[in-house]
C-alpha cells in the first residue's frame, strides 16, 4: 500500500469520525450487548442441547482463548441455568430480545455506506433481519462447537470406509488435534465477515468486506487481551461500583469491542473510497 493511499484512508476514517451520527454509537451497542447476553445464553443452551452438548463447552472454549480476568466476567452469567423453552413463541421472543445489538449494527452499517443518507428500511423490517442474522450467528457458534466435539468422530468414520490404514488414521488424529482450534478461529472470523456482510442494506461482493472484517477480528482479540490486563493491574471497580462491579468492567469491555466493530465497518467504507489511489 502506498503512502498517498495510507494518508487517504486515515483522512476518510477521521472525517467519517467527525460526523456527530457517530458520537455515542459504541455506548448503544454495548448497552444492547449487555441486554442480549442473558437471552443468547437461553437459546445457545437449547440449540447445544439438541447435540447433547452443554453450556460448559462453550465455556471452555472462552477460556481456552481469553485471558483469565475477562473469562471471569463471562463465566459469571453462565450461572444462570436457564428453565428451559416451552414454546416456539417463547424462541421467538428471546431470538428478538438476543437481536438487539446486530439491529444496532445494522443502523450503522447502512448509515456508513449510504454516506449517510438511510439508517435502514424501518424499524421492524430492521428488527426481523436483525433476528435472522442472530440466529445465522447462533447456529454459527453452534456449528464451531460441533465441529470441536464431534470433528474427529466425524473424520474417522468418514475416512475409515475409504482408506483402511491405521497409521494413516492416526496421523490424521494428530493433524485434528492440531487444526480443531485454529479452524473454530476461522469461524468466529467467518462469523463476524457474515455480519458485515448480510447488515448493510446495500449488498457487496464478499471481498469488499474482508478488509474490515480482517481489522475487527484481530482488534477484538487485542482489546480483549488489553482490557484483561487493564482490570487485572490497573483498574479496581469495586472501589467505586462495590456490587455492580463485574457489571460495569462487562459493560466497558463491550464498549470497546463495540468500537472496534464500529471502526471495521468504517474502514471498509474508506478502503473502497481510496482504491483508486495508487
Amino acid at each position: 500500500m502506498s503512502s498517498k493511499r495510507l494518508i487517504a484512508l486515515f483522512s476518510s476514517g477521521y472525517r467519517q469520525l467527525n460526523d456527530s451520527y457517530y458520537q455515542g454509537f459504541a455506548a448503544q451497542v454495548a448497552f444492547y450487548l449487555l441486554l442480549s447476553v442473558v437471552p443468547t445464553i437461553i437459546l445457545l443452551s437449547q440449540i447445544l442441547g439438541v447435540f447433547s452438548l452443554s453450556l460448559e463447552l462453550l465455556s471452555d472454549w472462552i477460556s481456552e482463548y481469553m485471558p483469565e480476568e475477562t473469562v471471569r466476567l463471562i463465566l459469571g452469567l453462565f450461572d444462570y441455568v436457564p428453565s428451559g423453552v416451552r414454546s416456539g413463541f417463547f424462541v421467538i421472543v428471546v431470538l428478538w430480545s438476543a437481536s438487539r445489538a446486530q439491529f444496532a449494527m445494522m443502523r450503522i452499517a447502512n448509515y456508513t455506506f449510504s454516506g449517510g443518507t438511510t439508517t435502514g428500511k424501518g424499524y421492524f423490517i430492521d428488527r426481523l433481519r436483525a433476528v435472522f442474522t442472530m440466529a445465522v450467528t447462533l447456529f454459527t457458534v453452534t456449528f464451531a462447537l460441533v465441529v470441536l466435539v464431534y470433528g474427529q468422530i466425524i473424520i474417522n468414520v468418514l475416512v475409515s470406509h475409504i482408506v483402511k490404514s491405521a497409521i494413516f488414521l492416526e496421523h490424521l488424529n494428530k493433524f485434528w488435534v492440531l487444526i480443531r482450534w485454529p479452524a473454530a478461529m476461522t469461524l468466529y472470523f467467518l462469523m463476524v465477515s457474515f455480519n458485515y456482510y448480510i447488515l448493510p442494506l446495500e449488498r457487496v461482493k464478499f471481498r469488499r468486506i474482508l478488509p474490515g472484517s480482517i481489522l475487527a477480528s484481530v482488534g477484538m482479540l487485542i482489546v480483549t487481551g488489553g482490557f484483561s490486563v487493564y482490570i487485572e493491574n490497573i483498574a479496581n471497580y469495586d472501589i467505586v461500583y462495590g456490587s455492580l462491579a463485574s457489571i460495569v468492567a462487562l459493560l466497558f469491555w463491550f464498549y470497546l469491542l463495540s468500537w472496534t466493530l464500529g471502526l471495521g465497518i468504517i474502514f471498509n467504507r474508506a478502503w473502497d473510497e481510496t482504491k483508486g489511489i495508487v
